[in-house]
């Protein structure tokens, strides 16, 4: 599972992503969220490789990718994936993000329309609060003797208490992508969100989209995913009864709504 290849980026960083599916098939790329590393999709793979290949990396900060001194702009998370696509030979593909992953999304149907054929925001939304709101938790994470508290954090916020409480194996993979994520990373990659504000934007998304929900999601509530619905022309709603990570959470109906979406009829 953990063989990646490597792209060095224009401003020299070292994105790692991983292939699966038939050349021969349309590409899908897959994005992140903040604390997690490509894996966090393997639940997904054997659905869409029936379909697609997929195309999956480690956000910047995260996982084998290196770690660039940030805050890392959103434009520049951006401009990786571009420079994945490029680096492939891949003139469009469908783009899934969740959660900052999403973030990525809107500001690829934004700013490169012309590269992303449909796209799924999963678990987002296009602004999360003043600025200023994010300063004290960058701050935190910096002087934090290790990276524990900040990962049962996230646990909380992403799944349910019967999940948490049942020491449930998928907890626990993602608890072990959390505590192994550099701090730097995931402040620089704070920083994003901190900048993001897409909301006066959406309207010119023009490309297919999806967004999805989690009715129970504290992180990206489902208010911020019924209004970029209402933003985006022609955008079509989804919710879950799902926390953070509905891909997680339901698995077969995140894969065959998805899988649905890509392929219906134009």
């Amino acid at each position: 599972m953990d063989s990646f290849s490597f792209l060095t980026t224009t401003d020299d960083a070292r994105i790692a992503y991983r292939l699966d599916g038939g050349d021969d098939k349309p590409t899908i790329v897959l994005s992140n969220s903040i604390g997690t590393t490509l894996r966090m999709w393997d639940g997904q793979i054997s659905a869409l490789t029936r379909h697609y290949r997929v195309l999956r990396y480690d956000a910047r900060g995260h996982g084998a990718s290196s770690v660039p001194a940030g805050p890392y702009p959103l434009a520049r998370l951006g401009h990786d994936v571009l420079e994945l696509m490029n680096a492939l030979d891949l003139e469009r593909a469908h783009f899934l993000g969740l959660s900052l992953g999403g973030i990525v999304g809107q500001w690829l149907g934004v700013h490169a329309p012309d590269r992303i054929d449909r796209l799924v925001l999963s678990n987002t939304a296009p602004w999360l609060g003043p600025a200023t709101r994010w300063d004290a938790p960058i701050a935190a994470v910096l002087q934090a003797d290790d990276m524990m508290a900040t990962a049962e954090t996230f646990l909380r916020n992403w799944f349910p208490k019967q999940m948490l409480e049942a020491t449930d194996p998928l907890v626990d993979k993602f608890r072990a992508m959390l505590v192994t994520t550099n701090r730097h990373g995931l402040a620089g990659s704070w920083g994003a969100v901190q900048e993001a504000d897409m909301r006066g934007l959406l309207v010119r998304i023009v490309r297919p989209t999806l967004v999805i929900a989690g009715e129970h999601d504290t992180v990206t509530a489902a208010s911020y995913s019924v209004q970029m619905a209402q933003a985006i022309p022609g955008a079509r709603l989804l919710v879950l009864p799902a926390v953070h990570l509905s891909n997680i959470e339901f698995p077969e109906r995140f894969n065959d709504e998805v899988v649905r979406f890509l392929r219906a009829p134009t």
